[in-house]
């Protein structure tokens, strides 16, 4: 059995960049601090994109399972070699991203191994006896909890999608070890699968944005979206938007950002005609600037605002937008 108690982050299938990938960063800090090294394990049918994916995003190691019976996603199927992955290298840690199958995962496997589970972390620091001490919102953003999983093998967490940004590549370090296992699937009955299909005028990388600029009720009508879109093109911005929006049918909810929608953290975070609801606040909070425009001087978003601009976005926008044009 090998003993290399490395920290592991999971790297989903189908995704391109593998939204895993974002957790190279925070990986790689704590196997630092843990005194160990830092592996992606990866599981899928032909599994050379992820592979390269990986090799090129600065892991010690690559732990791959690879074959035929992990072409359609299927939860049982993966947790269970995902677990004999685990029973057989004893991660100190394995890392999902908190997205819808990465929580599942994460939950499947933990249950498996009779593991603790930390889900929708957002903050990851170490104890100094091997525990990793978990930070996550909890009642809609407003208050902190720190949870402790350790020190069993391995401490098991979610982390929020754009918590951390994508790690660029470490031109300079050795090739990883790539480790392939066999393992065989149980025979089990086929219970759930799960194939993802996106409409590709929905596609929106909120969670990976640099620039996004989003809109809400105080647009007055879906028309304004096309104000909103235009501000996001002289920017090269996505566009975003509030569940009150979404909920009013202006925007389809791949563009939602708050608690039940895309958790943001750009380097510039633009909200017109958006109150500052908490759920709304939980998902782009971590923001690197805040721009809030609303003609609503006691608007909650303000209060979190780095700039506020109190006035009509209809007037605001267009003149901002004709000198992003000209430059």
């Amino acid at each position: 059995m090998e003993e290399r108690q490395d920290v592991w982050i999971w790297l989903a299938p189908g995704d391109v960049p593998p939204t895993g990938l974002e957790l190279v960063a925070p990986g790689r800090t704590l196997a630092q601090r843990l005194g160990s090294g830092l592996s992606a394990v990866v599981i899928g049918e032909s599994a050379d994109e992820l592979i390269t994916a990986a090799a090129g995003s600065g892991v010690d190691r690559i732990v791959v399972a690879d074959g035929e019976a992990y072409g359609v996603y299927r939860t049982d199927v993966y947790a269970a070699a995902l677990r004999t992955l685990v029973e057989h290298h004893r991660p100190a840690v394995l890392l999902f991203s908190a997205d819808q199958t990465g929580r599942e995962l994460a939950a499947a496997v933990a249950a498996a191994l009779k593991a603790g589970l930390a889900q929708d972390v957002v903050a990851l620091e170490t104890t100094g006896t091997g525990s990793v001490l978990f930070t996550r919102p909890v009642l809609g953003g407003k208050q902190m909890a720190a949870q402790i999983c350790g020190p069993g093998i391995p401490q098991i967490a979610t982390v929020r999608p754009g918590t951390f940004r994508h790690a660029e590549a470490f031109f300079d370090a050795p090739p990883p070890t790539v480790v392939q296992e066999t393992i065989r699937v149980p025979d089990s009955p086929l219970r759930v699968s799960r194939q993802i299909r996106v409409a590709v005028q929905d596609k929106v990388d909120l969670e990976g944005a640099e620039i996004i600029i989003a809109g809400g009720r105080g647009l007055g009508s879906p028309k304004g979206f096309d104000l909103i879109r235009e501000a996001a093109e002289a920017l090269g911005a996505q566009v975003a938007a509030s569940r009150a929006a979404v909920d009013l049918g202006w925007i389809s909810h791949a563009h939602q950002v708050g608690q039940s929608g895309a958790r943001v953290s750009p380097r510039l975070y633009i909200a017109c005609g958006i109150s500052g609801a908490m759920q709304h606040l939980a998902g782009m909070s971590g923001s690197d600037v805040i721009v809030a425009i609303n003609k609503d001087p006691r608007a909650p978003i303000f209060q979190v605002a780095d700039y506020g601009v109190e006035g009509d976005l209809y007037k605001v926008l267009p003149p901002l937008i004709e000198v992003l044009k000209k430059r």
